[in-house]
């Protein structure tokens, strides 16, 4: 996400950020005990449907180029974050960059044995993403080869249950498990409540920190911090209720209370699009 960062690799979590920081953790392997904040591991066979974006021309080898998360919705489709795709994060548009991926199937990014590495075809941008109100944050990344259809997620539209305050949420990534730069090997998840909007308003009412929009983003966390998706997980995948309701995106630091994950709402994100189902 992008942490004000915009959790590519900060919440943006911010992307000028996001860059540098995935590029530094990419110079070492995190501590094999690193727990998604207040998180814990997951199996790839568990959630199919979270993939990884990778570059490692740009990110490097050692987590296999990863530097943020996307989620499989249809055979040759994924959904991620816009700024996952900023010219800041990738150093270009992402059509020039030559090795952009998404690996499914893959739990442990420091073993390239499990899993498909599959090229991305095509990336539309969300033309009305703002980076600095954080409105629209998401893209629509196609691929070169087509995914098992049993590695897909349902998307919830809108009116679903899943979307319920106070209702329980699992979100899903590789990203940052502890706020300061330490990133896994493997697939974590953390499992936090769908929060009121006022919360959310409340903490993001405007200005440079972005801007909490009810009608296009989903609040996230726990109120006393502490559960929270974290840089390098944006555009991951947040799910309730077996159906996916958010894209990781945004948010002030990472876990703090006060502070909640601000997430893409799935069901506004397919108004926009005019999909029912891919």
């Amino acid at each position: 996400m992008r942490r004000r960062l915009a959790r590519a690799l900060a919440r943006p979590l911010v992307l000028a950020a996001a860059a540098s920081a995935i590029s530094m953790a990419s110079a070492a392997p995190a501590a094999a005990d690193s727990v998604v904040i207040g998180g814990f591991p997951v199996d790839a066979s568990e959630s199919p449907w979270t993939v990884a974006l990778s570059s490692r021309d740009r990110f490097g080898g050692t987590r296999a180029g990863q530097f943020c998360g996307g989620v499989a919705v249809g055979r040759s489709t994924v959904l991620t974050a816009a700024h996952c795709m900023d010219r800041e994060v990738l150093g270009g548009p992402p059509e020039r960059v030559r090795d952009l991926k998404v690996i499914a199937g893959r739990t442990d990014l420091l073993s390239d044995r499990d899993g498909r590495e599959i090229a991305v075809r095509a990336a539309w941008v969300n033309p009305a993403y703002d980076g600095v109100s954080n409105f629209g944050d998401f893209a629509v990344l196609s691929l070169a080869e087509r995914l098992p259809a049993d590695s897909l997620i349902d998307m919830a539209a809108g009116g679903d249950p899943a979307y319920g305050v106070g209702g329980v949420a699992t979100v899903y990534g590789w990203g940052d498990t502890s706020g300061a730069g330490e990133y896994p090997g493997r697939l974590r998840a953390a499992r936090v409540r769908v929060l009121p909007d006022a919360l959310c308003e409340k903490a993001y009412p405007g200005g440079t920190d972005g801007t909490y929009d009810a009608r296009s983003m989903l609040c996230a966390g726990e109120t006393e911090g502490g559960r929270d998706a974290c840089q390098g997980d944006s555009g991951g995948p947040l799910v309730a209720q077996g159906r996916l309701i958010g894209l990781v995106s945004w948010g002030i630091g990472c876990g703090r209370a006060g502070s909640p994950g601000v997430y893409m709402r799935v069901s506004d994100i397919m108004r926009t699009l005019g999909w029912t189902r891919v």
